[in-house]
């Protein structure tokens, strides 16, 4: 099965679709360009192909992510105005790196620090 990211003008994924694999093969080869084909008469628009093992445009595309055509990756909308997008992977990091002391925390961002939760 493949997944198929429905775009809008602004390249922000709407809705996710699974393509089943007949419907990609061209030649007995998988093809992108046939899953659009597909995705696009059934429901028109724009559509990219994604995957959840990130071996396609980085990262899974999930319903609010933006698709970069500058990086080809999906970018998940920025969680705090702190974190930064790392290229490599195109995920957003916090500025101090989260404790791996087993226990919960949730971001802070007046304090720009893990805060431990109880």
């Amino acid at each position: 099965m493949a997944h198929f990211a429905q775009l809008n003008e602004q390249n922000i994924v709407t809705q996710v679709i699974v393509v089943a694999n007949e419907e990609l093969l061209d030649n007995g080869t998988e093809s992108e360009a046939k899953g659009i084909a597909f995705c696009q008469s059934l429901l028109g628009g724009n559509w990219k192909q994604t995957s959840y093992n990130g071996k396609i445009r980085k990262n899974y595309a999930g319903i609010g992510c933006t698709y970069d055509s500058q990086r080809d990756a999906f970018i998940a909308p920025q969680p705090y105005p702190s974190w930064t997008l790392v290229e490599e992977t195109c995920q957003w990091v916090s500025p101090v790196a989260m404790p791996t002391d087993k226990k919960m925390y949730n971001w802070d961002e007046a304090t720009l620090s893990w805060v431990e939760i109880v």
